[in-house]
């Protein structure tokens, strides 16, 4: 009975192939709640019923130069977050207690422009260094590209996790930023791993990708062996070049969650921002299919009150871990 049961997970845990991802996308005859219950048994097959909360600090904010059509930060579009410089340990450590506090296991201190300056750089290691004295938490940050160097001192600091996410296909990223070249972002997420830290990356759909660029990036994940893969979804913010853009609806949000979690049925998936916008009364359904969702709010908008997400995995009977 074992041995069946063994070999019953292995088939579960099996990826699907591209053409089975794309058919996930665009076949509307399959009927939604069988998909999100074949990738629910997929997540329970490796992952059981645990259940995380990760959580993050915009530790400095706006004036960016990464030129990204959907992000509020990006300078010069007139979106009116507030900008400020990195803030002081201090308030990395308050952050992170109340991340804590809500549920949260991880915790990313994140930074706007493309790399911190070697001052900014030893401001946050002293952050990490305190936060790792007063809370539990794991670590992660997300710095944009970072050299050997900083990667390392950052791993001697108690860094777990370097979290930067492609974005969407190599084929639609052009769409998004000329300024950042895909493959420098590709390339800095297999330095990561190089160097011995864990791997978060991701990206954003709805902002105008096809189906096609949505399986490009799931595979291109899978083949890069990340170990966690955010999925956000486009908050269309007044003052970008998408502002009014954001066309997603629940149910083909599902669909790409459960696309996801059937290709990389040995990442972390996790749902991150604009998830109460675009998954709305559906978001139930989305944890039962992934790891685990951000809490506590995103970089320049807020999330819902996190006891509503505790009280969501209680009421589905999965373990917060």
């Amino acid at each position: 009975m074992i041995g069946k049961q063994r070999t019953h997970n292995r088939t579960l845990t099996k990826s699907i192939n591209r053409g089975e991802a794309l058919k996930i996308l665009k076949d509307p005859r399959k009927e939604i709640l069988s998909l999100v219950d074949k990738a629910k048994k997929v997540k329970k097959a490796r992952w059981g019923n645990a259940f995380s909360f990760c959580s993050i600090i915009n530790a400095k904010s706006g004036l960016c130069d990464g030129g990204c059509t959907f992000c509020a930060q990006a300078y010069p579009q007139r979106t009116h977050v507030p900008v400020y410089p990195l803030v002081s340990p201090e308030e990395m450590v308050k952050g992170a207690m109340k991340a804590e506090e809500a549920g949260a296991k991880r915790y990313s201190i994140v930074t706007s422009g493309r790399s911190p300056k070697e001052k900014e750089l030893i401001h946050i290691i002293k952050g990490i260094e305190e936060i790792r004295r007063k809370t539990g938490l794991t670590i992660d940050v997300s710095l944009g590209i970072l050299t050997s160097s900083q990667l390392k001192a950052l791993k001697e600091a108690g860094v777990d996790r370097i979290h930067h996410n492609l974005e969407t296909s190599e084929r639609f990223y052009p769409q998004v930023t000329t300024r950042i070249s895909w493959k420098d972002k590709r390339d800095f997420v297999e330095k990561a791993k190089e160097m011995g830290l864990s791997t978060c990356c991701g990206g954003i759909l709805g902002i105008g990708e096809k189906e096609e660029d949505r399986v490009d990036l799931a595979f291109t994940l899978k083949e890069a062996e990340v170990d966690s893969v955010p999925i956000n979804f486009l908050i269309p913010i007044p003052g970008t070049p998408l502002e009014g853009k954001g066309d997603l609806n629940p149910i083909q949000c599902l669909r790409i969650v459960a696309m996801f979690r059937l290709v990389l049925p040995e990442a972390e998936v996790r749902i991150c921002g604009g998830r109460e916008a675009n998954l709305r009364d559906f978001q139930s359904l989305a944890a039962m299919m992934v790891n685990g969702f951000m809490v506590g709010g995103y970089l320049t908008r807020p999330g819902r009150d996190p006891a509503l997400d505790l009280q969501l995995t209680q009421d589905l009977g999965l373990q917060l871990s």
